[in-house]
C-alpha cells in the first residue's frame, strides 16, 4: 500500500475511533448525535477547533480528555506516531515508507529518521509540560473550583496551543469573563502556537545551532580550543525561508490588526493588554483558532486579512495546517523572478528547484478548488447564511484554524459533512490525496516538441 494512502487511512481510523468514543454515555452530559460526534472528532484529529456543541458544557471530563488525546495525536500526525512505534518495536521500515516519511518530517538524511522522530516526540512532550506548568502557576487560582480543574485547564490549553488545535474548556474560549484579561497566559499561549506552527525541521535546526554554540563556548571557556573552526551549514533554505516568512506574517498581522481594530476589539484597552491582544490577533489566524476577543465584532478589513492569514497557515512539518508559509513564499518569489526576467527562482544564495515551484502552484490551485466548492456546497445546504461568514468558515476549516464568525452551530447535517471533509483535506493535504490515488508515472522516455502558450 502506498505510504500516502496509509497516512490518509490512519487519520480516518483515528477519526472513526474518536467518534465512537465521544458517543459513549460517560463522554457527554446528555448524549450527542452521530454527526456532532463525527464533526468534533474530525475537528480534533485535524487540529481545527471548530465546534458544533459547547466543549465546556456538553462533554464530561472523560469526553474532554478524549478530545485532548485526539488533537495531540492529530497535531503530531499519525505518520509520526506509527513510524515512531514502528522503529521502536521493529527497528526498521520499508524504503518506500522511509522516503515518504522523509518528506513528511523534512529530514534530508534517511538514516536519521528514527532519531529525528524521537527528538520530535520528546521535544513535544517536554515543551507542552513546560507551558502547562507556566499556565498553572500564572493563572489566577480563584477562577477554578479545585486543584484538579486548574491542572487539567493548564494541560488541555498547553497541548491545544502547541498542536494549533484551538480547543478550549471555556464556553467563550479565552474571551471568557475572568480569563480575557489574563494577558500573561495569552502571551504564553501565543508563543506556544508559534513554536508548534513553525515546524519540527526548523526547531531541530535551531537546536543544532544552539548545541554547536554551547559546545564551542564551553571549549573556549575551558581553554580546550581557542582556535576558530568552520561550522558546517546547518540552516538550509527551508529553515531560512520558513523563519523569514513567519516573521513577516506576524509583523504584518500585528500592524494591520492594530490599525483596523483600534476602534473595535482594541477599544478600551491600553498598554500591555493592547499589545498582547494585537499580537495574539496576528498569531491565532495562523491555524491556532483561539479567540481573546469577540469574533463577531471584528471589522470587515480585519476579517479579509484573516482570510489571507488563515489560507497561508503554518509551516511545513508542523502541527498546523493551511497552504503553508514556504508554499506561499515560493509562489511570491517565482512571481518576482518572472517580473525580473529570470529563468529560475533564487533566494538566500540558493536556487529553488523547479519541482518545488510546480508543487507550490499545484497546492495553491487545489486549495482554491476545495475552498470554492466548500463555499458553494455550504451555501447550498444553508442558503440563509451570509456569504462572508460562510467563506470565513470554509477558509478556517481548510486551514485547520478553528475561528468562526458564529455560524458553526447553525450548520445543517449536509454542511457539517462538507466542513468535516474540508477539515480532513486541509490536514492531510490535497496533494497527498492525489498522490495516494493517482498512479505515478515511472519514467518518461519521450519528449514532445516544446511550444509556448499565451499567458497574461
Amino acid at each position: 500500500i502506498h505510504p500516502a494512502l496509509i497516512f490518509i487511512l490512519s487519520f480516518l481510523l483515528v477519526i472513526l475511533v474518536g467518534t465512537l468514543l465521544l458517543m459513549l454515555p460517560n463522554a457527554t452530559v446528555g448524549g450527542i448525535t452521530w454527526i456532532d460526534a463525527l464533526f468534533t472528532a474530525t475537528s480534533a484529529v485535524c487540529v481545527t477547533g471548530l465546534i458544533v456543541v459547547d466543549t465546556a458544557t456538553v462533554f464530561t471530563g472523560m469526553g474532554q480528555t478524549i478530545i485532548m488525546i485526539l488533537f495531540q495525536i492529530g497535531g503530531l500526525g499519525m505518520m509520526t506516531f506509527t513510524s515512531f512505534f514502528g522503529f521502536f518495536f521493529k527497528g526498521s521500515q520499508s524504503l518506500q515508507s522511509q522516503l515518504f516519511l522523509k518528506d513528511y518530517i523534512n529530514e534530508d538524511n534517511i538514516s536519521k529518521i528514527g532519531s529525528t522522530l524521537i527528538k520530535i516526540i520528546l521535544f513535544t512532550i517536554g515543551f507542552e509540560l513546560l507551558v502547562a506548568a507556566g499556565i498553572f502557576f500564572i493563572v489566577d487560582g480563584n477562577l477554578f473550583s479545585s486543584f484538579s480543574d486548574r491542572l487539567f485547564f493548564s494541560l488541555f490549553h498547553s497541548i491545544s496551543a502547541f498542536c494549533n488545535a484551538g480547543f478550549s474548556t471555556l464556553t467563550n474560549g479565552l474571551y471568557e469573563v475572568g480569563f480575557r484579561t489574563e494577558y500573561h497566559i495569552h502571551l504564553l499561549l501565543a508563543i506556544s502556537i508559534i513554536v508548534g506552527g513553525i515546524g519540527f525541521p526548523v526547531i531541530v535546526s535551531y537546536a543544532q545551532v544552539l548545541k554547536r554554540g554551547c559546545i564551542n563556548w564551553f571549549n573556549i571557556w575551558m581553554k580546550k580550543d581557542s582556535m576558530y573552526h568552520h561550522t558546517p551549514r546547518i540552516f538550509n533554505i527551508n529553515t531560512s525561508l520558513t523563519t523569514v516568512s513567519t516573521l513577516i506574517l506576524l509583523v504584518v498581522g500585528f500592524i494591520t490588526y492594530w490599525i483596523f481594530e483600534e476602534q473595535n476589539t482594541l477599544a478600551g484597552l491600553e498598554g500591555y493588554g493592547k499589545i498582547v491582544t494585537a499580537f495574539f490577533g496576528s498569531v491565532t489566524p495562523r491555524t491556532a483558532g483561539f479567540n481573546t476577543v469577540d469574533m463577531t465584532q471584528l471589522a470587515v478589513p480585519t476579517v479579509l486579512i484573516y482570510l489571507i492569514l488563515m489560507w497561508i497557515g503554518a509551516s511545513p512539518g508542523s502541527t498546523g495546517g493551511g497552504l503553508k508559509t514556504t508554499t506561499f513564499a515560493v509562489a511570491v518569489l517565482n512571481a518576482i523572478s518572472i517580473a525580473k526576467g529570470k529563468d529560475r527562482v533564487e533566494v538566500f544564495n540558493r536556487q529553488i528547484d523547479p519541482e518545488t515551484v510546480r508543487k507550490a502552484f499545484a497546492v495553491m490551485l487545489l486549495s482554491f478548488i476545495v475552498i470554492g466548492l466548500g463555499v458553494f456546497l455550504v451555501l447550498f445546504f444553508n442558503p440563509e447564511l451570509d456569504v462572508l461568514d460562510v467563506a470565513f468558515e470554509v477558509f478556517s476549516a481548510f486551514s485547520t484554524v478553528g475561528l468562526s464568525l458564529g455560524i458553526t452551530a447553525k450548520l445543517t447535517t449536509g454542511s457539517k459533512l462538507v466542513i468535516a471533509l474540508i477539515m480532513f483535506l486541509g490536514r492531510v493535504g490535497t496533494l497527498t490525496v492525489l498522490v495516494a490515488f493517482i498512479k505515478k508515472t515511472r519514467s518518461l522516455r519521450y519528449k514532445f516538441p516544446q511550444e509556448g502558450v499565451f499567458v497574461s
